[in-house]
């Protein structure tokens, strides 16, 4: 940690204008630093701060002391790959700025390739529950740049791969590290910087920083000697008080491993199993992640659009029985669908999006499975195929590929989703 850092002190180019780098840029306006300058590729975005714009990309990134760059930027894909990777040691995150001004707060970073924001906002809740002064933000969705604190605060924050990789200055009190399977290799490049950027959250810490780490990770953990106390996830614990849990959301199969997490960080928090427990009974689930949304009859639906990697989704697929399952898009780099254990839940597949062929081979002699590429088609033919199923039936939209082929983004595609169930029902149930 860079002790008394002030931010006049230093030049800076923020480079990438999405929601990150404008965060960057109030923040730097806000401090009164002037010394900064920006960069997008698309020059409409650029346009819109002709007085700090970088006309000569290469000289600014020569002369400033920090390249601000946004997390959806990866120099293995960019068209700037060189140069940014000259001058690597330079590039931090907003999440540098954050704790490079050495701020009076107690953080908590949650990272992992699945279930970050869900144990976050459950952490949030929690917190929030048990009258403590927190706020929440990062990878989330709102950027830590943008968050009011205060003194005796509580942060947490999501962060992800994209912001870790090139973090520098990240130090949270209480570090939590999921799960790590094959995600966004294209990204990083292979699966060691993949892993790499996760473990980043522990580098920092001291000796009176906690680390919470699944039990197949610690042994990566301890060969790095990094200083902080390993703080084991004690499965057993939560598992003699999760019966008396009065949340069926949070007692789901896919929010196991996630309370195991929360609950082991209420411990250290000393927060007693009484508190705990009624502190969980009010909590709602996100939206777009196993979200039981619809039940009528014996037919259940589940949004759970956010489940773009096959890992994501194998969650889903292994709480539910006779499982209508809605799957496709653009299949994650390096990823496979392997339904070892699962493939019983399964009664049907229907696969959507645009890459249909990578999904064929995939399913081919595991499952039955038919190709509907249309979502509103596919909605229509799962009605149509339950209509004499006798036995309780789940619909699951749990896609285990990214949603750009066909929606936006994860949300718009189980917002549609969700329109469609309630419009097929009406017309089959």
């Amino acid at each position: 940690m860079v002790s008394n850092f002030n931010l006049k002190d230093h030049s800076y180019l923020i480079f990438g204008l999405g929601v990150t780098g404008v965060s960057v840029l109030k923040y730097l306006k806000k401090k009164r630093v002037s010394n900064y300058f920006v960069w997008d590729d698309k020059l409409k975005k650029a346009k819109n701060f002709k007085s700090k714009k970088a006309y000569n990309l290469n000289n600014t990134l020569r002369l400033v002391d920090f390249i601000i760059l946004s997390p959806g930027i990866s120099i293995l894909t960019s068209k700037h790959k060189r140069i940014l990777s000259k001058f690597k040691k330079k590039i931090i995150t907003d999440l540098d700025l954050l704790y490079l001004e050495n701020r009076k707060f107690k953080s908590i970073v949650v990272t992992g390739t699945n279930g970050k924001s869900t144990t976050c906002k459950i952490i949030y809740h929690l917190l929030k529950k048990c009258k403590y002064n927190c706020v929440l933000g990062g990878n989330i969705g709102t950027p830590v740049l943008n968050l009011k604190l205060k003194k005796n605060i509580v942060l947490i924050i999501e962060a992800s791969s994209f912001q870790l990789s090139h973090s520098k200055f990240v130090k949270p009190n209480y570090a939590l590290l999921l799960n790590i399977t094959n995600d966004h290799l294209d990204w990083h490049g292979n699966m060691q910087n993949y892993v790499n950027s996760k473990f980043k959250i522990f580098s920092l810490q001291e000796k009176d920083c906690f680390a919470l780490i699944n039990n197949n990770l610690i042994k990566t953990f301890r060969d790095k000697n990094y200083k902080s106390k390993l703080i084991n996830i004690n499965k057993k614990e939560y598992k003699k008080i999760q019966i008396k849990l009065k949340n069926d959301y949070l007692k789901s199969q896919p929010n196991v491993e996630n309370m195991n997490y929360v609950y082991t960080l209420a411990k250290l928090f000393k927060i007693n199993n009484r508190t705990f427990l009624n502190s969980m009974k009010s909590f709602k689930g996100l939206p777009h992640r196993h979200e039981i949304f619809f039940k009528k009859k014996n037919v259940t639906a589940i949004n759970d659009s956010k489940a773009t990697s096959f890992n994501a989704s194998k969650y889903a697929l292994s709480s539910s029985r006779n499982i209508f399952w809605i799957l496709g898009g653009i299949a994650k780099y390096h990823d496979k669908i392997n339904l070892r254990n699962i493939n019983q839940n399964i009664t049907k597949a229907y696969i959507i999006g645009k890459n249909t062929e990578y999904f064929k081979k995939q399913l081919k002699n595991k499952i039955k499975f038919v190709v509907t590429k249309d979502l509103a088609k596919t909605v229509n033919q799962v009605f149509q195929d339950i209509r004499f199923v006798q036995n309780k039936c789940t619909i699951l939209f749990s896609p285990a590929a990214a949603s750009f082929d066909q929606f936006k983004n994860f949300e718009t595609r189980g917002l549609e989703f969700k329109k469609l169930i309630n419009v097929y029902a009406k017309k089959y149930i």
